[in-house]
């Protein structure tokens, strides 16, 4: 009943011809964009069955190089910055420089003040991290 639903879609070519279920872990920007369009070429799939199970699959597969490449992605700002602080042994003062003023960086490292853009910029370069991280 599916493969009939599917041939009369002007999609039923893309996605009969598919290679369902052989994908691997996606380890290139290459082969993230592929798995990225086919994932949308089927993502409204409701029916039970094998491109169901191949949409879960490149779900997980996406999820899993996001995680692994861009792993500050949706996370607070300021918990990064902490967290990248920790790591490099550095306290609030060193961070003057990139923000402005004690109390401006006390600011931000708390919540009540915003990060800028031209804080992103330089918060950026200091961390080597995307400036998107920060914003």
């Amino acid at each position: 009943m599916i493969q009939l639903m599917l041939n009369e879609s002007p999609l039923a070519p893309k996605i009969l011809k598919s290679n369902v279920m052989k994908w691997k872990v996606i380890k290139t920007d290459k082969d993230y964009e592929k798995a990225a369009k086919r994932m949308m070429q089927i993502f409204h799939t409701e029916e039970e069955g094998p491109l169901l199970d191949e949409l879960e699959l490149l779900i997980v597969l996406i999820k899993d190089y996001d995680d692994r490449n861009f792993p500050y992605l949706n996370t607070d700002p300021i918990q990064v910055i902490i967290q990248k602080m920790d790591q490099m042994g550095i306290k609030a003062k060193d961070l003057v420089p990139l923000i402005g003023s004690k109390g401006h960086v006390s600011a931000v490292l708390s919540g009540k003040r915003e990060i800028t853009l031209k804080m992103a910029q330089k918060l950026k370069d200091f961390f080597q991290l995307p400036a998107d991280v920060f914003l």
